[in-house]
């Protein structure tokens, strides 16, 4: 089968949407299937290598409290690249990921003629674009052969303004975060309690409301140590700054780090904590977390209460609540065996989300949407 998946979101920036395209095409592959993706590129000189094409070039926008990097210009759409990239490629499947988010997504799905799949993996509270645009947007969601959702909460979102028929296949985590034999981080093995966050550091993922709490935490036990893993440089000041008027010591702020080195920070935590306030779809970190065997405490919000249920694998909180943050990890730090519980029922779930397992989910998608147009 020849495979097309697409992507909205800059290629030079990680990403949830980038890095759930990424692993499937590498299923795919190993599958024996021929896929080609395409992002946009910030990066100036940065050609497509392989079976990657580069198109358009995108721009940060702030959106729904964080920042998303894709492109607007509306030549893309109207570009005839685009058509001819399509007929000389010939694809069995056309899978596009947020496929109303125009100009380059958008512009695939009104010029496809093969099967088309579309992955929905946003949520939010309003779409002013999906209310007002509706009779447009109507007309590219009846061209879409397939519909995937990541999440009820992603399905709730998108089916509120476009009813219809959709699969749920949530992400999938690598097996590198089963892995036992990942060393971690020595310099943290000192007999503190390492709180792990992994995200932006932007106000939607909550890393202020965890900070608020630590404040709470650090006064009744010495030992506890907070990581903070991952970009946002403005964040990163801000908060260093905060918790330094504070006084608060053993904060650690590493700014982005590559794979290899994240696996071992999961493998270095002792806890897990993922306080975002909302718009969440889907608990990536906290699926990661899981699969390393770690517990979690993560607010009680769509997207997260999905995935991981109260008592079982985590502690979840009322978002923004700083008192039942820092009960959940104080909670947590003196009780090593609840740790140790939620760990293990954390990782037994989460090998039903292996990226192998995922992957085949969507293949049987396919193979459905490709058998229905004969």
């Amino acid at each position: 089968m020849k495979i097309l998946l697409v992507s909205p979101y800059d290629y030079s920036y990680p990403s949830g949407v980038n890095h759930h395209v990424l692993q499937l095409a590498r299923q795919f592959t190993q599958m024996g299937h021929e896929v080609k993706m395409v992002f946009p590129s910030s990066r100036m000189k940065q050609t497509g290598e392989g079976n990657i094409i580069f198109i358009g070039r995108p721009i940060p926008i702030p959106a729904s409290g964080s920042i998303v990097r894709v492109p607007v210009s509306p030549r893309i759409f109207f570009s005839e690249e685009i058509a001819q990239f399509l007929a000389r490629e010939d694809f069995n499947i056309v899978h596009l990921h947020e496929p109303f988010l125009p100009p380059l997504v958008a512009g695939f799905l009104w010029r496809s003629r093969s099967a088309t799949i579309g992955t929905f993996h946003a949520t939010r509270s309003r779409s002013w674009a999906y209310q007002y645009l509706h009779p447009i947007i109507q007309k590219g969601f009846n061209r879409l052969d397939g519909r995937i959702a990541v999440s009820k909460a992603a399905l709730d979102f998108v089916g509120r303004y476009f009813p219809g028929s959709y699969t749920i296949i949530p992400n999938g985590v690598a097996s590198a975060f089963f892995s036992t034999n990942i060393p971690p981080i020595e310099e943290f093995q000192d007999g503190k309690i390492n709180i792990l966050f992994v995200g932006r550091l932007e106000k939607r993922k909550g890393f202020g409301c965890l900070l608020e709490a630590y404040r709470h935490i650090k006064r009744e036990n010495p030992k506890a140590r907070l990581i903070a893993v991952g970009p946002g440089r403005f964040g990163r000041l801000k908060y260093s700054l905060l918790a330094r008027r504070y006084g608060l010591k053993d904060i650690v702020f590493t700014g982005y780090v590559p794979f290899e080195q994240l696996l071992r920070y999961y493998r270095t935590a002792d806890i897990i904590c993922s306080p975002a306030t909302g718009n969440e779809s889907f608990g990536m970190v906290l699926l990661e977390a899981m699969a390393a065997g770690k517990p979690v405490v993560a607010s009680d919000i769509p997207g997260y209460n999905d995935l991981v249920e109260h008592g079982v694998q985590g502690l979840l909180v009322k978002p923004k609540d700083i008192r039942s943050l820092a009960g959940a990890l104080r909670l947590l730090i003196k009780d090593e065996a609840l740790r140790r519980t939620l760990g293990q029922a954390g990782r037994q779930k989460a090998e039903n989300y292996r990226w192998e397992y995922i992957a085949s989910r969507v293949m049987k998608l396919y193979e459905e949407v490709l058998k229905d147009r004969g």
